[in-house]
């Protein structure tokens, strides 16, 4: 029972969440939706925009392709959930306040910390003033509008993870009479099986995207990137895939964070250091037993929905329980008519078995178009968010002997 119930206050108890995506929408509408019968809860989202970012599809955008305009507003029309449009500006952990453009403050009872990751533009000298990144539509549409008014020309796309391979792929097939040059210190594919990752290696090449590995980009200028060692490889676009970092302010604001900023949980998924604080997706380091969880979809929507299920079962009396997942698979798109999906282990470790080809493209585009259908299916039946893949013993976290 809170401290609002035993002291026998009529007010709602009031729950504040922080980030419209993906992590956020799913707690947001679990919440909702369990709450809304018994009414004496008070959820309000908070977000910059009103429109849901599709990182997804982000690639998409940037190369001019249009994307369904999805409204968060509308999404939680019916919820009984109350929408802010706003940036966060300050969280006080100690006071339980949040400031919203520094001139509204909501206080809170509970607080779900959603704000996810962006391109990590500040480690590397230039890349704030010279580079594109794919943390906002807003950011992938400037992009787009570059890369439009580009008649020929280079395009460095730089990191080799799975934005940087999509991208690439996506700039090459949509303008092939630009030269794009992939660059990263892995190969791209580097954590898939073998078979799977020969076979992203083709496509970029049959793209005719040019790969180098095992570099590192040192600094970048108005019309080039200087790699380690000295060399320059000019560019008219450079496209920023390399690395993510998180909002500042849960630092700021008094919470225990990792080296990298984000929230440190406990198994429920509340903050170590204030239990009335619950992190979910990009923003939280969430152990597991293989270790601490990377930010994806996959992932973010989990810990979205159980955060819904712990606040839900805490104001019911009830102990929130811990927090399992495991990781089942990597889709990736190259270009709009090809794919490879690389099936895992829970803790991330490739399978041998994936997917290629059509077969992979249609199985990309089910995963890529799923969360809004899964969002109007929880605002029905809120049970149908809570299944996803435990992992079983790859999750199981050992107590010290």
């Amino acid at each position: 029972m809170s401290a609002r119930q035993e002291t026998g206050m009529a007010t709602a108890y009031r729950v504040v969440i922080l980030g419209a995506g993906y992590a956020g929408m799913a707690a947001a509408v679990q919440l909702s939706a369990r709450v809304k019968r018994r009414g004496g809860v008070e959820v309000t989202v908070v977000n910059a925009v009103e429109r849901f970012t599709e990182r997804m599809r982000l690639h998409m955008t940037a190369t001019g392709q249009r994307v369904a305009e999805l409204s968060i507003p509308q999404l939680l029309d019916g919820t009984g959930a109350r929408f802010v449009r706003g940036w966060v500006t300050a969280v006080d952990a100690d006071a339980k306040t949040v400031r919203i453009d520094d001139d509204r403050v909501l206080p809170y009872d509970t607080l779900v910390y959603g704000l996810g990751s962006v391109a990590d533009t500040s480690a590397v000298p230039g890349v704030e003033d010279h580079t594109y990144t794919l943390s906002s539509a807003q950011d992938a549409e400037l992009l787009a509008d570059r890369l439009g008014r580009l008649g020929s020309g280079t395009v460095v796309v730089v990191g080799s993870g799975l934005t940087g391979i999509e991208s690439a792929a996506e700039i090459a097939e949509r303008q092939p009479e630009l030269n794009v040059v992939l660059l990263g210190r892995t190969e791209p594919g580097a954590a898939m099986n073998p078979k799977a990752k020969a076979y992203a290696h083709a496509a970029l090449e049959r793209l005719g995207v040019r790969v180098r590995t095992g570099v590192e980009v040192v600094k970048a200028l108005p019309d080039a990137v200087e790699l380690a060692g000295g060399e320059s490889i000019a560019a008219d676009a450079v496209l920023w895939t390399s690395g993510t970092r998180v909002s500042p302010l849960a630092a700021a604001g008094g919470l225990a964070v990792d080296e990298r900023g984000r929230i440190i949980t406990d198994a429920t998924l509340r903050s170590v250091s204030h239990p009335e604080v619950y992190a979910i997706g990009d923003a939280a380091a969430i152990r597991q037993g293989y270790g601490v969880m990377h930010g994806t979809c996959q992932g973010g929507m989990p810990t979205g929905v159980h955060a819904a299920l712990s606040i839900d079962r805490a104001l019911r009396g009830k102990q929130p329980t811990p927090f399992r997942f495991g990781y089942y698979h990597t889709p990736v798109s190259l270009g709009r008519g090809d794919a490879v999906v690389q099936f895992t282990r829970p803790d991330d470790s490739p399978r041998r078995f994936c997917l290629t080809g059509r077969m992979a493209v249609r199985y990309k585009e089910t995963v890529t178009a799923s969360p809004w259908p899964t969002y109007g299916r929880m605002k029905k039946m809120p049970a149908s968010g809570a299944f996803w893949p435990r992992g079983g013993r790859f999750t199981r976290i050992r107590e010290a002997r």
